[in-house]
């Protein structure tokens, strides 16, 4: 994991506030009034996410699939960079981040707990975010004669908190926006996955899981038109960018279409960085946030050519399978 430094910053370990429960055939325990006080400031989760009668949402999303919340419409979007007179970069406050395990006594909480810190883990994974995503990056000049190329402005959404709930469900992990407004989020992560991980991949996949989830939380996704492969396959980018592909991603696999979602797109949009530079995919997640994605004008003026062609370009660049294969 050389690119994905996991800071041991102990200062931000005061912005992570965790929640514990008891499973219901452990002891319960009456809470105190004085255990667990919020610091001052501390912006409040719905109380329906901590109800274990709302695990029964664990069906409703797809095994492995992570909604990104759409933003009603013409619901504005507000640019934060105005507070400075310039576009963010690496100097962001992080959100307020929260971890809630509804169940201590599951084997998942306790793989969990002894394979990361959440309190490091979140903040790096987020700085690794805006690194990729919004640390600025040159525009593409016509001109060679330009030594120095402007820089993209780009603009991170406004989230306010992210809170991690560890719980037994289906499937893998989903992202959503909490009872309170689209600015606050939750991540879902499966208790019954974690155990499912081999033991060697403990910590690497979780914290995959984790960017991944965390990219649903901070990228733009053309006001709800964008297709869902490619608000995936941005999220596996990241995470390939984190040097967390996990071994069964196939680099030299051919996916059937160029939005298959996943990392099957990741790929492709690494190959696209590659082609038209560092910042391609920054680019495009910031296009992302001022227009609805219209296929053939949102490629042709974001690189100059229809995807369809991109992705053939594409797949003559991978190994040939055998006829008789």
């Amino acid at each position: 994991m050389s690119q994905f430094d996991l800071e041991n910053n102990l200062s931000e370990s005061e912005k992570l506030h965790i929640h514990l429960a008891l499973s219901p055939g452990s002891k319960e325990a009456k809470p105190s009034p004085a255990s667990m006080p919020l610091p001052p400031q501390t912006t409040p989760v719905p109380q329906p996410v901590f109800m274990p009668g709302m695990s029964h949402q664990s069906e409703e999303p797809a095994p492995t699939s992570s909604a990104l919340p759409e933003r009603s419409k013409g619901e504005s979007i507000p640019d934060r960079s105005k507070e400075n007179g310039k576009a963010q970069d690496s100097s962001f406050d992080l959100p307020r981040l929260r971890l809630h395990i509804q169940d201590i006594a599951h084997e998942g909480s306790s793989i969990f707990l002894s394979s990361i810190n959440a309190s490091t883990v979140l903040p790096s994974s987020i700085r690794s975010i805006h690194k990729h995503l919004y640390s600025p990056s040159p525009s593409p000049s016509s001109s060679s004669s330009s030594p120095t190329p402007t820089p993209t402005p780009t603009h991170p959404p406004p989230t306010r908190s992210v809170t991690l709930i560890l719980r037994d469900m289906d499937g893998v992990a989903y992202t959503t926006s909490s009872d309170l407004d689209a600015d606050h989020k939750e991540i879902h992560f499966s208790l019954r996955y974690i155990t499912s991980i081999a033991p060697s991949r403990h910590t690497a996949e979780i914290t995959g899981v984790i960017v991944h989830e965390l990219v649903h939380c901070y990228q733009w996704n053309g006001l709800g038109s964008a297709p869902g492969g490619l608000i995936e396959g941005v999220a596996d980018w990241v995470r390939l960018q984190c040097d967390l592909a996990p071994p069964h991603w196939k680099p030299d696999q051919a996916p059937a279409k160029w939005d298959v979602g996943y990392q099957g797109t990741a790929y492709f949009l690494q190959y696209l960085e590659g082609r038209f530079g560092k910042g391609t995919v920054r680019r495009l997640n910031e296009k992302l946030r001022k227009e609805r994605y219209e296929e053939k004008a949102f490629w042709t003026e974001l690189v100059g050519r229809p995807v369809e062609q991109l992705f053939e370009d594409y797949k003559k660049t991978l190994p040939r399978k055998d006829d008789g294969n």
